[in-house]
């Protein structure tokens, strides 16, 4: 080999070597600190960079990009002495690439231990129920001590998260049950209410059934008794329009008389006062007439029959009494019963005999009558 080759190739190489290691190329979101002879010089930024050969070297490669720290379970004691384990994930930021190099020697470490500290401090405070419910306040909490202590480390806390809160398996079991009662209890609530509002609007469904029954019952029995109005009020006019005289009324008031003991309800009978006055009537008119048309009788048994229980009836008038009310279950009520049977009976004859006899003289009293209404 020729002896100008070897030294121009050792030339070469050392060249090359400087060049190597002069320049260095930063990737986009890192950060390089560079040492010259054992002294921070500075940080290089992303892109080519020229650094002094031998006197320079690169101490440390930061990457300046949202990172994502998930610690382990952590016991921690609350404030009613249970001992729960919390776990939990930090978001965290490297802003100054020189003071998380130099001001701590492993930041992940003193930002895990710093997170279990300020866990305990703040879950001491705290039983365990408002831990299970405050995890906001927990993290609000977190995130300001941390981010206040990580400061000066060159490192922003952007967000601190509880992952999960594990209580002891005896207090889930508690937990547990508690929460079937409340669910149990609520479930009983529930349905009670269920049947109240249900009893409530039966009885309101029921309420309104009987006031529609009632005034339906109270309107049939207006328009009932406005219908009976009407009726009688036709039958008064009709009888005034007929100019009927008080004999003709009395004869159909003997003839409703028997319908009074037809009943099987009935157990006494009251003989109505205006009997004798009827019967009298009947008996004067067509007694009259009997006699006018020369039967030359005597008074007829009607007749007789009529002043006897005028009599009666006069004498219980005076006595105060009216007509006697006949009582049930007595001798007297036995004898008043079988007397009204043969009131009726006499009745039912005299009818028998008055119809009989106006009947026979119809023909000359119709006339003689329309004679005198006319006068």
């Amino acid at each position: 080999m020729d002896p100008v080759v070897i030294p121009i190739l050792v030339a070469a190489l050392v060249v090359v070597f400087l060049v190597a290691a002069t320049v260095r190329i930063v990737p986009q979101a890192r950060r390089y600190n560079i040492e010259r002879f054992g002294r921070y010089r500075r940080t290089l930024q992303p892109g080519l960079n020229f650094v002094l050969p031998v006197a320079d070297r690169v101490n440390t490669k930061l990457d300046v990009r949202e990172q994502v720290y998930s610690s382990d379970p952590k016991p921690v004691i609350t404030e009613d002495n249970l001992v729960v384990n919390i776990d939990t994930v930090l978001y965290y930021q490297i802003t100054d690439p020189r003071a998380a190099a130099y001001e701590v020697a492993d930041y992940l470490q003193a930002i895990d231990q710093l997170t279990v500290t300020t866990l305990r401090n703040v879950i001491g405070s705290m039983d365990l129920e408002a831990t299970l419910t405050s995890r906001e306040e927990i993290n609000a909490r977190l995130r300001a001590v941390l981010d206040d202590a990580t400061g000066k480390w060159g490192i922003r806390v952007n967000r601190v998260e509880i992952k999960a809160i594990d209580p002891p398996n005896t207090i889930k079991e508690a937990m547990e049950k508690q929460m079937r009662a409340e669910r149990d209890k609520r479930a009983a609530i529930l349905h009670a209410e269920g049947e109240r509002q249900a009893k409530i609007l039966t009885a309101e469904g029921t309420k309104q059934k009987d006031i529609l029954e009632a005034q339906g019952t109270q309107q049939a029995m207006i328009l009932r008794a406005d219908g009976e109005s009407k009726a009688v009020e036709l039958v008064f006019q009709a009888v005034h329009r007929n100019n009927a005289d008080a004999k003709v009324l009395a004869y159909k008031y003997l003839e409703t008389l028997p319908h009074l003991a037809q009943s099987d309800n009935n157990t006494f009978w009251v003989i109505p006062g205006e009997l004798t006055e009827a019967i009298r009537t009947v008996t004067t008119a067509f007694g009259d007439q009997s006699a006018g048309a020369g039967a030359g009788a005597g008074p007829s048994v009607s007749a007789e029959r009529e002043d006897a229980a005028a009599a009666d009836v006069a004498a219980g008038d005076k006595a105060g009494v009216g007509a006697p009310e006949i009582e049930p279950n007595s001798t007297l009520a036995l004898d008043a019963v079988a007397a009204a049977d043969e009131a009726a009976k006499e009745a039912a004859a005299a009818v028998s005999d008055a119809k009989a006899e106006a009947e026979a003289a119809g023909e000359t009293r119709l006339p003689g009558r329309g004679r005198a209404s006319g006068a």
